[in-house]
């Protein structure tokens, strides 16, 4: 794969982080559409029949009911042929309800890691690692 196309790859993914950051749920169903390829797979640790596009559109539902003001900083974005690899941190404030409990009103900053591999323009696979035993202690939900 081409230096170009690297970069364009890595171009998208910013340009996808730029509508999840904008807290509009229109805004990142339409990204969605864009950048994802509609037969994306989500490599998850559970096997699952859910699709990327699919899996995208309820993790977003649910992170800004729970943190309207969330932010997603891409920290590190390395290219490697059709994948990128981004190192993230993830900031918001629990202002909704998340994971059946009330909110918090704590702030939470975690981080988040992710593979996407591109085809024609659009992540047909992702496979993530997120810190999430970071944030349930931060928002009290489990013991330090």
């Amino acid at each position: 794969m081409s230096t170009a196309q690297e970069a364009r790859n890595k171009e998208t993914y910013h340009r996808f982080h730029e509508a999840i950051n904008s807290g509009d749920l229109e805004v990142i169903a339409k990204a969605i559409d864009e950048f994802i390829h509609p037969d994306g797979r989500f490599h998850a640790a559970h096997l699952t029949d859910v699709t990327l596009v699919q899996a995208q559109q309820r993790v977003w539902e649910i992170l800004l009911r729970a943190f309207p003001d969330i932010h997603v900083t891409v920290e590190d974005l390395l290219a490697d042929g059709d994948k990128i690899v981004a190192r993230q941190t993830v900031t918001g404030t629990n202002s909704g309800e998340y994971r059946g409990m009330p909110p918090t009103g704590r702030s939470v900053t975690y981080n988040e890691i992710f593979i996407a591999r591109f085809d024609d323009g659009q992540i047909i696979d992702l496979w993530g690692v997120v810190d999430v035993h970071s944030q349930l202690q931060q928002l009290g939900l489990i013991q330090a």
